[in-house]
């Protein structure tokens, strides 16, 4: 059977592939120790064709970054069919506890990349990575404030910060079951949190 796709449909679906890897191999990697063929052979693609879609790795971490925001608008667009914004921000903690054996081995995508881009003494693609993180804190706040909850955006700040922190340590600590912890944390917290401003609970540690 022959292949009935046309030149540029094969050509939109190698781009894809590329796409999808260079996101899978750079957080698994790091930028410093990828290489153009690590991610062309991930995707199957031959190595020379790759620059037929990318001139240079650069272009291949923004596209990485591109997915990685896809990745939120879509799960943000999912969140969305709650009609509670408590239960939207509730639904991405739990997106994050699922992905935490992703997070034990590898750290957060975004923000390792955002990390580790922004110690390049060029000080390119940094601010790239930074703006995928300002929409998940855009994202968050505009939750806290149909909540009608005071200091939206700094309680979107206190989330997202908890977030990077949990992916962090799980990570350094190669396990998951911190962020499944700090997740629980999360979601009391959340539920903590008023119209009138948040209670007493905070994100302080606990007696054990």
């Amino acid at each position: 059977m022959t292949d009935a796709k046309s030149p540029r449909a094969r050509a939109a679906e190698k781009r894809r592939r590329l796409t999808t890897e260079a996101a899978r191999v750079l957080h698994r990697q790091g930028v410093e120790r990828t290489t153009l063929a690590d991610i062309a052979r991930a995707a199957d693609v031959p190595v020379g064709n790759v620059y037929y879609y990318f001139k240079t790795k650069d272009e291949l971490v923004l596209a990485a970054l591109s997915e990685h925001g896809a990745y939120l608008d879509e799960l943000t667009v999912r969140l969305e069919l709650s009609e509670d914004p408590r239960d939207r921000l509730k639904g991405l903690v739990e997106a994050w506890i699922e992905q935490r054996e992703v997070a034990a081995r590898h750290g957060c995508p975004t923000g390792s990349l955002a990390v580790e881009l922004g110690k390049r003494s060029d000080g390119t693609l940094d601010g790239e990575a930074g703006a995928v993180l300002g929409r998940l804190l855009d994202w968050a706040a505009r939750q806290f404030r149909a909540m009608g909850a005071p200091g939206p955006d700094d309680l979107a700040l206190t989330l997202v910060c908890a977030y990077q922190g949990m992916s962090l340590m799980a990570n350094a600590l190669r396990d998951p079951d911190v962020m499944a912890r700090e997740g629980r944390r999360l979601l009391e917290w959340l539920d903590s949190v008023q119209a009138t401003g948040p209670t007493t609970k905070s994100l302080s540690p606990r007696p054990r």
